[in-house]
């Protein structure tokens, strides 16, 4: 079998049936010039939060049009992207049809569970931003795989939130016949090791100080860094002459509001010796300072022997670590291209991207920026995705981050 790339389709119109067609008859097309070659049998689904009320009845209509697609997975965002371009705050559908072996994958969800057992080797996830032990359930699933996850929290501003989890290989016994939209808990596609899929987080932001160690804690409150008080350290680092419990100037304040911190694990530098923030870092929020006792508060659980760095979140970064993402799925798979088939299909054969809510072209300095910043780094590879409320990545939850996946 040639290895070409995988089918995928985008558009947007008001109407969701109306984007479906759209999105079909690209697909069949691009389908037609494909015959002697593998069936796609996986479909991913992304639709903006404008059609996810329609979101049954879009599944059923792509179902009908594409029978040999036995399997399904997506979910809703506040936007959906594609390569080059990204529909955000926008109705818009974007589907990628997948031709993996039969056992490369299973599609599960709350009713199609993964078998005990099942050698899983990565998953792409789709979770409920509204579930509440949702941390814990990303954590398990983790463990479940060899080489992690890659996804994000489902996420709407002008309807329900909600995934799409279709199996070929059914549901659970009294489960009946789910219709294959959902809400709450985790969905998505595990994959076995016979898929090949290269995936990696761009964290959006810089190191904008030395690493410190957490030496004291309470909750969400880093109270000492290296012995110190935080706020003291926090104050000094990032220049902010202003004496708490005195208000802040609003220049203070800006620099308040620009500055996060990247938390790592007792003995895991949260920096590379590029000087980078390194993967499994989580970016979190200042949310409050807290001069009685010297500490700070921040949008994460945190505890003794932890490593902190204070970063700051800007275009300028955010653009380079794509870049420096990109080529790192890019030099994973330059073996294989290197050994191309005649036909010129290229080892990457499709993308999944899952965006920040607060990123895009917004954030990267014009429209469709951020998607052409992958496209001109990774090559013209089929992309589909979603702008989340939370991007999933290893064993975490992530803020302000881009997750790419590519299959090989």
């Amino acid at each position: 079998m040639h290895r070409l790339p995988f089918p995928y389709a985008h558009a947007t119109h008001p109407d969701a049936l109306g984007a479906v067609r759209l999105v079909l008859a690209q697909l069949h097309g691009q389908l037609a010039q494909r015959r002697g070659t593998a069936t796609p049998t996986l479909g991913l689904l992304y639709l903006s939060d404008f059609h996810a009320e329609a979101a049954q009845a879009v599944l059923e209509t792509l179902a009908a049009a594409l029978p040999e697609v036995t399997d399904w997975a997506g979910a809703s965002g506040v936007g959906v992207l594609a390569t080059g371009v990204e529909y955000l705050d926008q109705p818009a559908l974007a589907v990628m049809l997948c031709d993996l072996p039969a056992d490369a994958y299973r599609v599960f969800s709350g009713v199609a569970p993964l078998p005990p057992g099942l050698a899983v080797q990565s998953a792409l996830v789709h979770a409920d931003p509204g579930t509440p032990d949702v941390a814990e359930l990303i954590a398990e699933m983790a463990a479940r795989t060899t080489s992690g996850l890659a996804g994000g929290l489902a996420a709407s501003r002008h309807g329900p939130a909600v995934q799409l989890a279709v199996s070929g290989h059914g549901n659970l016994r009294g489960q009946g016949a789910a219709g294959g939209v959902f809400s709450g808990g985790l969905s998505g596609v595990a994959f076995m090791p016979a898929a090949r899929v290269v995936s990696r987080v761009s964290q959006g932001a810089r190191p904008a100080g030395p690493v410190h160690t957490i030496t004291a804690a309470d909750g969400a409150v880093a109270l000492t860094l290296d012995g110190r008080p935080a706020l003291e350290v926090l104050l000094q680092e990032r220049q902010l002459a202003f004496d708490p419990p005195q208000r802040p100037d609003a220049g203070a304040l800006a620099r308040l509001r620009a500055t996060f911190v990247a938390l790592a694990d007792a003995g895991a530098s949260p920096v590379r010796p590029s000087g980078d923030l390194a993967e499994a870092v989580r970016v979190r929020h200042l949310i409050g300072l807290d001069p009685a006792r010297g500490g700070v508060a921040l949008g994460d659980w945190v505890q003794p022997g932890q490593q902190l760095v204070f970063c700051v979140r800007d275009a300028a970064a955010a653009r380079a670590d794509l870049v420096r993402v990109c080529s790192d799925i890019r030099a994973a798979f330059e073996p294989e291209e290197a050994d191309a088939h005649p036909d010129g299909a290229q080892a990457m054969r499709g993308a999944v991207y899952v965006s920040c809510a607060s990123r895009g072209g917004g954030f990267f300095g014009g429209p469709d920026a951020e998607l052409q910043t992958i496209r001109r780094a990774l090559g013209d590879v089929p992309l589909v995705g979603f702008f989340a409320a939370g991007e999933i990545a290893g064993a975490a939850l992530h803020g302000y981050s881009g997750v790419l996946s590519v299959f090989g």
